[in-house]
């Protein structure tokens, strides 16, 4: 039944006739309050972004893996010999050559004293011929063997010097990394708790705000209550100081009534009338401003399902002190202690800024050129495997100091969830007496009302004898009236105060 109620109530706003007006109760307003509050749907996204982190948090034991990829360009290339180097390799024919030289003309001197030898011994002419023309065939053969080699040693010292070049001028690089934390300090394991904080946080905030948006409901709601209960006496008060005005009238007619008699009649009707029109405006504000907290158009025309009926099932109840179940329930509690559990971490997280961090990492490098085979314009890479370290060994006392802010802010958090546990003991002793008070309330209401209504009886009983002046009846109408209006206010009261110990003790749920 209440599904179906709340489905028509959606249809009215989404402007589809389901009749002229729709009767809403106390449950399905709650429930249409919580869909349609912006607060809340900002407190379910922070829910989300608060499970997005704690499932970020928990990633972090687990290895990464990047892939990174470069390439730069330099002026000048990496030169692993120098320029002597160079010159000496590109040069080594000659340098050959100059000894050469020094042995050929060793050589050549050698020969001419050869020759005078020979010329001493008076050898024939023929002889002495041929031995000239051996001698000067073999200084030539050496002459060419010398330039040959030189040409080749210098070609072989040129193609050192060229195999030496790095041509680094355009370098290609990547690599794929993957590092495993093994201790990082405790700072891993502080972030996921305070992850898990952090959720738990924004699920006690939206407990708080749903908590909020169904006592402002509820106020809303018993207010329209209220004011409706209220226009029905003033018009019925208005209806009747009228038929006394009517009355007053035809007496004076009759001439057993006075003038005055008949104005100050006429006054109450005036006030009647006022109080008709001021209980008329504050319902219709106030029927605006449950719609709004509905999700209604705020020109809709809605009934309560309370407002209509002729006593409220107002049930008197014992309240029970309990602080501990407050301090259990209450969302506001959970949050402080979520701060402080939070600030703790915080500091441990801190601290681990002071203590040794250890990490596997492992990949695969390539580069363009390589050396792994000498200098090559090839893509070639390597696997590898390390252990990195990391250990503080001096920041001026920088951890220290945030360290301390961190306990620091923590105390205040403490703090704060202490007074606020004092607050709400308070408040449950407040409103564990406000639900006595507005029994008693009640009581003496029901029991004022009874008074009233036998006065009026009597007053207008004596009216119609003619024993009972008017001004005696306006009186005793006036007594009822107000006696009706405490009524009205003492079952609403009893409303509320149900409802702000509920709240107080945290179990206000829809």
């Amino acid at each position: 039944m209440k599904k179906h109620l709340v489905f028509s109530v959606w249809l009215l706003a989404l402007g589809m006739p389901v009749g002229a007006q729709q009767v809403l109760t106390l449950d399905s307003c709650r429930a249409m309050a919580l869909r349609s509050n912006k607060q809340m749907d900002v407190s379910r996204i922070k829910q989300d972004v608060a499970k997005n982190i704690r499932k970020s948090a928990r990633t972090k034991y687990l290895p990464h893996i990047s892939a990174i990829g470069t390439y730069q360009y330099t002026s000048e290339e990496i030169s692993i010999l120098n320029d002597d180097q160079k010159s000496m390799l590109s040069n080594l024919g000659n340098g050959f050559s100059s000894l050469a030289q020094g042995g050929m003309g060793q050589l050549q001197s050698g020969m001419n004293s050869m020759s005078k030898l020979l010329g001493a011994l008076n050898l024939p002419a023929p002889v002495m011929q041929q031995l000239g023309a051996d001698m000067q065939k073999m200084q030539l053969e050496l002459s060419q063997t010398v330039t040959t080699t030189t040409g080749a040693l210098n070609a072989e010292g040129q193609k050192i010097v060229d195999a030496f070049r790095t041509d680094t001028r355009n370098i290609w690089a990547g690599s794929i990394m993957a590092v495993q934390p093994v201790f990082m300090g405790g700072s891993i394991i502080a972030m996921n708790k305070m992850a898990d904080l952090g959720e738990d946080f924004a699920r006690n905030s939206a407990e708080a705000r749903q908590q909020a948006v169904i006592y402002s409901v509820d106020q809303a709601y018993w207010q329209v209550v209220s004011l409706k209960h209220k226009k029905r006496l003033a018009e019925s008060f208005l209806n009747v100081v009228q038929k006394l005005d009517s009355d007053v009238q035809k007496m004076i007619a009759e001439g057993v009534a006075t003038k005055s008699d008949g104005l100050s009649v006429s006054v109450k009707v005036n006030e009647a009338e006022m109080a008709v029109q001021k209980v008329n405006d504050g319902l219709v504000l106030s029927k605006m401003l449950l719609c709004q907290m509905v999700g209604l158009p705020m020109s809709g025309d809605i009934v309560l399902a309370d407002e209509d009926a002729e006593h409220l099932a107002v049930t008197a109840i014992t309240p029970q002190f309990d602080v501990d179940q407050a301090i259990v329930n209450r969302p506001e509690l959970k949050m402080l202690d979520n701060a402080v559990d939070i600030a703790k971490q915080s500091a441990n997280l801190l601290r681990a800024g002071n203590l040794p961090m250890v990490a596997l990492m492992g990949g695969y490098s390539v580069s363009n050129p390589s050396v792994y085979n000498g200098f090559e314009k090839k893509f070639k890479g390597i696997w590898n495997v390390g252990v990195l370290v990391r250990v503080p060994l001096w920041n001026w006392g920088d951890v220290a100091y945030k360290v301390r802010a961190a306990k620091g802010a923590t105390a205040i958090a403490s703090l704060e969830r202490d007074e606020a546990r004092e607050k709400i003991e308070l408040q449950v002793n407040q409103n564990t007496f406000r639900v006595e008070e507005a029994n008693k309330r009640l009581a003496l209401a029901e029991s004022s009302v009874m008074k009233a209504d036998e006065n009026l009886r009597m007053a207008n009983l004596g009216f119609k004898e003619g024993v009972i002046t008017p001004t005696t009846v306006m009186e005793a109408q006036t007594a009822w009236l107000q006696a009706k209006s405490q009524q009205i206010d003492a079952e609403i009261a009893v409303k509320m105060s149900h409802v702000d110990l509920q709240k107080s003790l945290g179990v206000l749920v829809p």
